[in-house]
């Protein structure tokens, strides 16, 4: 039986896929840091090359500085982005207020397990480190080594299990519930750049 404990040793990203708007995505492997950028182009999303099952994901971010209501910027695992039926544990950050994030989990396309967070602090003011660990019991959300939310596993509910990708993207969301859940579209201090570095994922892929 393989050890559980050998899901939460991690790595260095090295390489990634862009889903859109490659040239919005500015990857150095040798530094381990991606920068989206968000102008009249739209946004950009990249993802893992491979899916993991289960593990811990950490990322060093700087969210976009300015004026950034309705914009999403974002760090989380998703077994397929767009399927109706994916799995999915996230940090979300809402435009229109940079001193909170949203965390969120779905299971088989449904979500609706949103909580919002202060951070005590503007996430564009610096770097500040966002993991996500989830294993077959629990998922934790931790910021800067402090513990903000944590989920377990019940009996009769579902849970997270399908291999997931690790994704990060950009996007204009101002269109969803006419602007209540980021706010508007300004745009005023474009280009927005979301920047990671330090980023690592478990050293174990999924077997699929």
């Amino acid at each position: 039986m393989a050890d559980p404990s050998l899901h939460h040793e991690t790595q260095p990203l090295k390489q990634i896929a862009v889903d859109y708007t490659p040239e919005a995505c500015d990857h150095c492997p040798d530094s381990n840091s991606i920068a989206l950028t968000f102008d009249h182009r739209g946004g950009a999303r990249w993802r893992t090359t491979s899916r993991f099952q289960y593990g811990t994901f950490s990322a060093l971010i700087q969210c976009p500085k300015g004026n950034t209501s309705g914009l999403n910027f974002n760090l989380y695992l998703s077994s397929l982005e767009g399927d109706k039926s994916q799995d999915e544990i996230d940090f979300e950050f809402l435009g229109k207020d940079k001193t909170i994030v949203q965390t969120n989990y779905y299971t088989t396309g449904t979500g609706n397990r949103e909580q919002i967070h202060d951070l005590g602090f503007n996430c564009s003011d610096g770097f500040h480190e966002y993991v996500i660990k989830w294993d077959k019991e629990h998922i934790e959300w931790v910021i800067d080594g402090k513990l903000v939310r944590r989920i377990e596993r019940k009996e009769g509910e579902n849970f997270p299990d399908k291999p997931m990708f690790l994704y990060a993207s950009v996007w204009d969301a101002s269109y969803i519930d006419n602007a209540r859940w980021t706010g508007p579209y300004v745009g005023c201090d474009a280009p927005y750049v979301c920047l990671y570095k330090d980023i690592h994922v478990p050293v174990r892929t999924a077997v699929e």
